[in-house]
């Protein structure tokens, strides 16, 4: 059983489901240990066919890997924490995680799994409602994701998306100390404080989004030549280790101390963006590729919300 969270994982958002079972089973094939789901995802289902298809196959046991999944919004209310796990826990085809994470700081009225599910972020599509909020204070959240530790539902808890205040704040009341904090970081978006922050409290950072805009540019939410793998620094150093610009940039994600879950249906770059182990960069290429920060969030709920669901709801300022 991996005591800590692979440094390379994969992560499965925006896979389409009709590709799902496949993609799991070749990431497995291609060496992945940590497979990083989500209720909102919409293709827990069909990663544990992946899955369950690897392990008979015998690629690999189900204690050798990590696998995350992530409470929905709309399960925040205490009495639906569990429910939200088990249905991820069914869907996956195991009986425990190895990480469950909060998705986001942001609490919305509860849709019953029977009425629809993924339930998205609009209340009611039909009526277009837009986003319902419920008033759900994150420590009571916090408290029932305590209670799947104790039940042997998920090995770790954590939290994806909170910002310095709110990790402050969590501190004060937790019980098991998160044990990963999930964010958007890349050389655009460095989060330096924030990263600093985690490692003072002994959290972990998994990086999402490790290569910048690659994954916006289908959602309209980022421009084409917001590309970081054309940046000069980037490119100086893919030459002088003699690998490519996304290998550098992944190279940089974990050499700063984060894990990383890049994403990408093809197998040959499935094994290119694991193959980041055998080089270093130096000093000044770390240095390089961090001053390319430009706090550019491209996935922002107070821009996409709005813009995608008729609610106005920011929570980094």
């Amino acid at each position: 059983m991996p005591e800590s969270i692979p440094p390379v994982g994969f992560g499965f958002w925006k896979v389409a489901r009709e590709e799902t079972a496949d993609v799991a089973y070749q990431a497995i094939l291609a060496g992945y240990r940590h497979l990083d789901c989500a209720a909102d995802y919409g293709n827990e289902i069909e990663v544990g066919q992946g899955i369950a298809r690897a392990i008979a196959d015998g690629l690999v046991s189900r204690e050798e890997l990590w696998i995350t999944s992530k409470l929905w919004n709309t399960f925040h209310a205490p009495e639906h924490v569990e429910e939200g796990c088990r249905k991820s826990l069914e869907d996956l085809g195991v009986d425990y995680l190895d990480l469950y994470l909060i998705h986001f700081p942001i609490a919305l009225e509860y849709v019953p799994i029977d009425v629809r599910y993924p339930p998205e972020w609009v209340h009611d599509p039909a009526s277009n409602s837009g986003m319902k909020r419920a008033r759900v204070p994150l420590h009571q959240t916090w408290g029932a994701m305590e209670e799947l530790v104790g039940k042997g539902l998920t090995k770790r808890i954590g939290v994806c998306n909170y910002s310095s205040a709110l990790i402050h704040d969590l501190m004060t009341y937790a019980q098991i100390k998160p044990a990963i904090l999930q964010i958007e970081a890349h050389p655009y978006l460095t989060q330096e404080k924030l990263l600093r922050l985690a490692g003072e409290y002994g959290i972990g950072v998994t990086a999402f989004s490790p290569l910048g805009a690659l994954s916006y540019v289908e959602l309209d939410m980022a421009g084409e030549g917001e590309s970081v793998l054309e940046q000069e620094a980037v490119k100086a150093a893919a030459n002088a280790h003699g690998k490519t610009p996304a290998q550098v940039v992944l190279r940089w994600g974990v050499q700063r101390g984060t894990s990383i879950i890049p994403k990408t249906s093809k197998p040959e770059r499935m094994r290119e963006n694991l193959a980041i182990g055998d080089f270093e960069l130096s000093d000044d290429e770390m240095e390089a590729i961090s001053a390319l920060n430009r706090n550019r969030r491209f996935n922002d709920p107070g821009v996409f919300c709005e813009a995608a669901f008729g609610t106005f709801h920011p929570i980094y300022d």
